[in-house]
């Protein structure tokens, strides 16, 4: 027969009740959520298509298309700290788009940056000198598109080049 510590059987009986408690249903909107409405249309002439559904809990999505070229639509739900999410979007051939205030947006350019684009832009001349002729780089980039001259011819051995042992 097998004797167990208190501590042991209270580790166990205290396991028991937590797991008991975090098993327990919730009590949240979520938890509880039904199915107000929903819509499913797909035509197979055409290949378009459109879906749409809300639920009690305040989420909703809608969307239509042709699917593989393009696709429109809308979601929304409420974050854990009740803020109302939404968010509107495309995709086709240029690529996703997503909008919505919540959605992280690039940092602003730098002055500087701009300052420079400017000039580049009022001055396309001077960038394709310093690129496309009057030595510079170009001269440069060249010499490694020439073959070498032995490399030109086959060697006496037949390869392109020669075997040395």
């Amino acid at each position: 027969m097998f004797t167990q510590s208190p501590l042991v059987v209270i580790c166990v009986a205290a396991a028991v009740c937590l797991g008991a408690v975090y098993a327990a249903p919730s009590d949240s909107a979520d938890a509880h959520a039904e199915i107000r409405s929903f819509v499913n249309e797909a035509k197979v002439d055409d290949n378009s298509y459109k879906y749409q559904f809300e639920t009690s809990n305040g989420i909703a999505q809608q969307e239509q298309g042709v699917g593989g070229y393009y696709a429109s639509g809308s979601s929304q739900y409420y974050a854990p700290e009740g803020q109302l999410i939404q968010l509107t979007y495309t995709a086709d051939e240029h690529g996703f788009q997503p909008q919505g205030e919540h959605l992280p947006t690039p940092h602003p350019i730098p002055e500087a940056i701009l300052k420079s684009l400017e000039w580049n832009r009022a001055h396309p001349e001077e960038e394709q000198e310093e690129h496309y002729g009057h030595g510079g780089h170009a001269d440069q980039a060249n010499q490694y598109l020439q073959a070498p001259a032995a490399a030109a011819a086959p060697a006496a051995s037949g390869l392109p080049y020669e075997r040395k042992i």
